[in-house]
């Protein structure tokens, strides 16, 4: 659940940035601000196209990266 919350802190921060309620962000994005609740909660996984929207919404950009994880063993090795 770790991603699902990074995720909802980059949401919130994003909208704080662009001083921005979730009800204008809503707007922006054409649905509702229930929607923009359940984004921002972290309780589920966005799609990449909902996050692409919600960027554009609050004049953000959307980077995603991959970051080194912990290094795996290598059996054998």
């Amino acid at each position: 659940m770790e991603e699902e919350f990074a995720i909802a802190e980059a949401l919130i921060k994003a909208r704080g940035e662009a001083d921005m309620t979730q009800e204008e962000v809503a707007a922006a994005m054409g649905t509702t601000q229930a929607v923009i609740a359940r984004l921002e909660s972290g309780r589920n996984m966005p799609s990449t196209r909902t996050l692409q929207r919600f960027a554009k919404a609050t004049g953000s950009k959307l980077r995603i990266s991959f970051e080194p994880g912990k290094p795996k063993s290598r059996a054998g090795h």
